[in-house]
């Protein structure tokens, strides 16, 4: 018997966390209207992402779509902007007989939604309610923070209109550490932010912790791990450390690929099983989670299958036909330049989808696919087969022989999932399944 042995390949090759990315969309040369986009599209379990461009300092890892600060008077008409394209989204969502889209989850990412004032968070969440028309109250909110900015007045704001989840971005607990990654920030006030949120009550606590930081070690790494659990956070996200084009680390010499890798790989598993052993469950790749903790996501949503609405220059939307977006940048000048064109935007603009990227029957499979496979509990084949009246295994031969092979992926039960060895390379796992045309898109992107 011949055995057949998978050729090697890098295990952080793409952190996926929506397929298409954003640099697959191109501009829609109709500008097609959203009424005419979601007409006919299940509107009774969406997500409502707000997005805020604001950082007060850019960490060297991220390339996420956000300037440093704002000029004076700019969150005030970023805000407004948000408000406009709030009321257009709505209008063009609603149906006939006053039929409005119903919102399972919300979320304010960014950037940092917390580098808005109190007042101005206040103002953010009227938008999500009064104009988008989400309750948010009724459904989980999660926002995103950083130690800075999660002030007690900020927290109280939060608290106060239902947030049920505070994610706080800490990186390391070892000032050494933090400085490597451009993360300026001291460790007690660290610890002073996660007690302001403690005293808010806020059910879910969810802390950012990113191995493969220069200088980084097995020891130090623990540090950190036991400083976030010290808190005992409901949930922690475990990040492998990437270095890309247009950051702050994208501009250092790289450190040999295959000692990297190995140095994340290693710190990947030993953070794995030291949250194990504490009592968290593994939920994917990156997130651990208590099995006792508060429910920080709706019950009836699942992003496979339901839309999302996306609010801000920054954020995306999508039905089951479009995925789209206003125009995506890293550079901080070509940032500033389109929060700057956002802003100045009239009402009538937001109606209609400006850049983005068509979903196909195959393309429709492949995320489902992967948005499902690339959480700890699997892909139940039933569920697939019921949508598309096909298995995976026939849409995907090669690509599920090849995990197979690896030792990735086994199928029991009707569910197939990844093997723990699967789960530490979801970063090549989640790559493997992109289409040829989404990766010669990717390829082709001019970054900006």
């Amino acid at each position: 018997m011949t055995t057949v042995t998978a050729p090697a390949v890098r295990p952080y090759e793409h952190y996926v966390y929506a397929y298409p990315h954003k640099t697959a969309y191109r501009a829609l040369p109709q500008r097609p209207a959203l009424r005419e986009l979601w007409a006919g599209q299940a509107k009774d379990a969406l997500s409502l992402y707000l997005h805020i461009p604001f950082c007060e300092v850019r960490c060297g890892f991220c390339n996420l779509f956000t300037r440093i600060g704002a000029p004076e008077g700019l969150t005030t008409a970023y805000l407004d902007a948000l408000e406009r394209q709030a009321g257009a989204v709505r209008e063009a969502l609603s149906g006939p007989g006053g039929t409005e889209p119903r919102y399972a989850a919300a979320a304010f990412g960014g950037g940092t939604p917390t580098f808005l004032t109190a007042a101005e968070l206040e103002r953010l969440c009227d938008i999500a309610e009064k104009t988008a028309g989400a309750d948010l109250r009724a459904v989980p909110l999660s926002v995103e923070a950083s130690p800075s900015t999660a002030t007690a007045d900020r927290l109280a704001v939060l608290a106060d209109r239902g947030a049920t989840r505070l994610s706080l971005g800490v990186q390391s607990f070892v000032p050494e550490e933090a400085r490597a990654a451009v993360r300026p920030q001291k460790r007690a006030e660290v610890e002073a932010a996660l007690g302001r949120v403690r005293d808010a009550r806020i059910p879910v606590l969810n802390i950012d912790l990113i191995y493969g930081i220069d200088g980084q070690t097995e020891e130090s790494w623990r540090y950190s791990l036991d400083a976030a659990l010290a808190w005992r956070p409901e949930e922690l996200y475990l990040y492998p450390l990437y270095v890309r084009p247009l950051t702050g680390l994208g501009r250092r010499p790289d450190e040999p690929a295959a000692a990297w890798d190995e140095q994340r790989l290693r710190l990947y598993r030993a953070g794995r099983d030291h949250l194990l052993a504490a009592g968290y469950e593994q939920v994917s790749m990156r997130m651990f989670r208590l099995p006792d903790a508060p429910a920080s996501a709706a019950d009836d949503y699942a992003c496979q299958t339901d839309g999302m609405v996306g609010l801000g220059c920054g954020a995306r939307s999508y039905t089951s036909e479009l995925h789209y977006s206003f125009d995506y940048a890293v550079d901080m000048r070509e940032i500033r330049g389109i929060v700057d064109d956002y802003v100045a935007r009239p009402r009538a603009d937001f109606a209609r989808a400006e850049y983005g990227r068509w979903i196909d029957g195959d393309e429709a499979r492949r995320r489902h696919l992967m948005q499902s496979l690339l959480q700890a509990a699997g892909l139940p084949v039933a569920e697939y087969r019921e949508r598309f009246g096909s298995l995976p295994r026939e849409d995907f031969p090669a690509e599920l022989a090849g995990f197979e092979a690896r030792g990735w992926t086994e199928e029991r039960a009707g569910l197939l999932r990844l093997t723990p060895e699967g789960l530490a390379h979801s970063d090549a796992v989640g790559p493997a399944l992109f289409s040829p045309e989404v990766r010669a898109a990717m390829a082709a992107y001019e970054r900006k």
